[in-house]
């Protein structure tokens, strides 16, 4: 048998990223973009000792931030940008799940029972950040912490520029998330069980919104560097959408805000690593 080409290497690689479904040739190249920014980086991973977690190293890079003035159901605090990630990070592949916080925390976070391996919900981003700093004591050292807005953003986006990690197509949705959009879906589930995007990343759109550390406010203008939001502000930024959310609120781009006091049962988060 004769060796594949290139070619043929990177669109075997992508289907097996996308699963055995019809790609438009936007989707394709958003794809293999994704794929080709993670073989440089030798596809390196990092297994926290603590969590069991698994982390993927993401590749520094510049990417375009929020979304075109003609993207569908599009929110007016979405301005697109240029954002440089000046360095790589570990990122956790998954949220957080109730195991994973118990194993931490040592008290139960969530008001309903059920599968250990639900994302932990029910989380302020107050104590989202005891959690941090105990993690980082128990390992000795100071490298956990949430994602910025910009960081989590790029690594939903995986070298695309969509609305969502695999394209532009709604209805493809319920390959990548738990939302309420075609499924219906009522509850949270367990983490990574949908497809990832091409730099194997979990539930970013879906499930539950995810914590960032920035708080909540109007872009900067112009290309920046590293974005780490305003330094005052009363919100923190969410991401990513929930499992009770239709589509538009499931994008890339979108931004969710509230008190950093507040928990409910959709919102939830993951860690980074610094190098």
């Amino acid at each position: 048998m004769n060796p594949l080409s290139e070619e043929e290497e990177i669109e075997n690689r992508a289907l097996i990223v996308r699963g055995n479904y019809d790609l438009t040739v936007p989707e394709r190249a958003l794809i293999e973009r994704g794929l080709l920014l993670a073989e440089t980086i030798g596809k390196k991973d990092y297994i926290c000792p603590i969590l069991g977690a698994k982390f993927i190293l993401i590749p520094a890079g510049t990417f375009m931030m929020g979304s075109p003035e003609d993207e569908p159901d599009r929110y007016d605090d979405e301005t697109l940008h240029e954002v440089t990630i000046s360095k790589p990070f570990f990122m956790q592949t998954t949220p957080v799940t109730k195991r994973q916080w118990k194993k931490v925390m040592g008290n139960k976070e969530s008001y309903y029972a059920g599968d250990e391996n639900l994302p932990a919900d029910y989380v302020s981003w107050h104590n989202v950040q005891k959690f941090i700093r105990k993690i980082n004591k128990t390992e000795g050292i100071k490298k956990y912490r949430l994602p910025t807005e910009a960081e989590w953003e790029y690594a939903c986006r995986a070298g695309g520029i969509m609305s969502y990690c695999f394209g532009a197509n709604p209805s493809r949705l319920h390959e990548y998330a738990w939302c309420f959009e075609k499924l219906g879906c009522d509850h949270r589930h367990s983490v990574g069980q949908k497809m990832p995007n091409a730099w194997g990343m979990y539930d970013m759109h879906g499930n539950v919104w995810e914590w960032c550390q920035d708080r909540h406010g109007d872009y900067p203008p112009g290309s920046v560097t590293d974005p780490v939001g305003p330094s005052k502000g009363r919100e923190r930024v969410s991401r990513g959408g929930s499992w009770f959310n239709h589509a538009r609120l499931c994008r890339s781009a979108i931004r969710g805000y509230c008190s950093p006091y507040d928990m409910t049962e959709l919102r939830g988060f993951r860690l980074i690593r610094i190098c």
